[in-house]
């Protein structure tokens, strides 16, 4: 429903807060503006962020060598693809579990439970001697991922110096570091063997384990438990409803790119990684630095619309361009994904009236339903129909997300302004990392 007050005048700060659905706020990366500066953190911090690095790197680790497990495993793309869509499924239902298991648990052993977990299902991943094995295995993979994942934005925004504005780009920073740097380790690993760099991720999670054991203390427990309905409910909220909704459509064609492309590249483990290396750079780039700014001169909900649309555009340009223009096409689309990533992740955690990780358990519940969608379906469209259609599909669906967010920008931005002194006290009691 639009808006019936008078508009405020372009370019104050009311007119700010109305475009952006939140009050105006400081750049998170200046110094002064965060208490400290975005690097002055807590050490606990920065042992969570680092975890979630290495953690969000096994998300684009079989990028550059799916074709080399096909080889190795004598299987069909259809059947690797499935080594997302076993990982994202178990990721989206463990959702609803994650803050039943925290609340009860406390943050730090859900974190810990969740790094063996990735630890144990990562290195078995990599004895897999067929590829129903390893999609066995990625699943055990995203159950720990969902645990460690989920947990961490709620302990990096409790314990980051700047609130939730500098822990958000903490957190967004983390992914993009990590989107960048898995397909190449990948490549680097994987041009021996595609075995590599399942124990590689494995290595690397054990110390995000110890250090997570040695700087981040013990919190205590919520004053209530979360149940496994709470997510759930949560999502009756239309704001958040709407956000999960187009974040659904959105991650349909973020993850047709990140698990269908490297088939039509058809490159190299190190070609391949070096393409997804700089798509990840792009895209930590963008999430980090160039959002904001865009935020705070057009408003989230024009930014992310555009950045949609754009990402739209450039799927399907990708899918029917020549070799070069699909290999410049995958690269662009790293700064549009970023841009969307950012904007995504505030409104999940600042439009609903649900505690912040109910709400952003509801949330991913949605979304990564698409991110196992796509990577199942992208395979199968191209064999029902051309190698062009995914492609068109992914673009329909960014662009039904630009229309969500359109259509639904009242409720996006209802109650985001009146919510963010709740959210701000939240934020502040929830420090529990020193």
């Amino acid at each position: 429903m639009a808006h019936t007050e008078e508009p405020a005048e372009p370019g104050t700060s009311t007119d700010r807060t109305a475009r952006s659905g939140r009050p105006e706020q400081s750049d998170p990366l200046d110094e002064g503006a965060t208490g400290g500066g975005l690097l002055r953190q807590p050490p606990a911090v920065w042992a969570t962020a680092g975890a979630s690095v290495v953690a969000f790197m096994g998300i684009g680790l079989v990028d550059p060598i799916l074709p080399s497990i096909a080889q190795g495993l004598d299987a069909t793309p259809s059947q690797v693809s499935l080594l997302f869509t076993s990982y994202f499924l178990i990721t989206a239902v463990a959702m609803l579990v994650t803050g039943f298991v925290s609340s009860r648990i406390g943050g730090r052993r859900t974190l810990l439970l969740g790094l063996a977990l990735v630890v144990l299902f990562a290195a078995l991943a990599g004895t897999s001697d067929s590829v129903g094995e390893l999609v066995g295995f990625r699943a055990g993979w995203g159950l720990g991922n969902a645990l460690f994942v989920s947990t961490s934005l709620a302990v990096i925004v409790g314990a980051a110096a700047g609130g939730s504005a500098a822990a958000i780009l903490l957190y967004e920073s983390a992914l993009g570091l990590g989107m960048a740097c898995g397909p190449l380790l990948g490549a680097l690993l994987g041009d021996a063997s595609w075995r590599y760099p399942f124990f590689g991720t494995a290595a690397l999670m054990a110390i995000g384990f110890l250090c997570i054991t040695v700087f981040l203390k013990e919190q205590p427990k919520p004053a209530r438990k979360t149940s496994l309905l709470d997510p759930l409910k949560a999502l009756g909220h239309g704001g958040l409803a709407s956000a999960a909704a187009a974040a659904f459509f959105y991650n349909y064609a973020f993850f047709t790119v990140l698990a269908f492309t490297p088939f039509v590249l058809n490159m190299t483990p190190y070609k391949s990684g070096a393409v997804f290396f700089a798509w990840g750079v792009l895209l930590a780039v963008f999430s980090v630095l160039v959002a904001p700014r865009l935020q705070r001169r057009f408003g989230s909900l024009k930014v992310l619309g555009g950045s949609l649309v754009l990402l739209a555009a450039d799927v399907v340009v990708l899918g029917y361009g020549s070799h070069t223009t699909a290999v410049v096409c995958t690269v662009l689309s790293g700064a549009f994904i970023g841009v969307n990533n950012t904007v995504f992740t505030e409104l999940a955690l600042g439009v609903s009236d649900a505690p912040r990780p109910v709400a952003s358990a509801g949330y991913n519940f949605v979304r990564w339903f698409a991110a196992a969608a796509a990577p199942y379906l992208a395979p199968r469209i191209e064999e029902w129909s051309d190698v062009h259609m995914p492609f068109v599909v992914a673009g329909v669906a960014a662009v039904i997300g630009a229309g969500i967010v359109r259509v639904r920008r009242g409720a996006l931005t209802h109650e985001a302004a009146e919510l963010a002194p709740r959210h701000a006290t939240e934020d502040g009691v929830a420090v529990f990392a020193r």
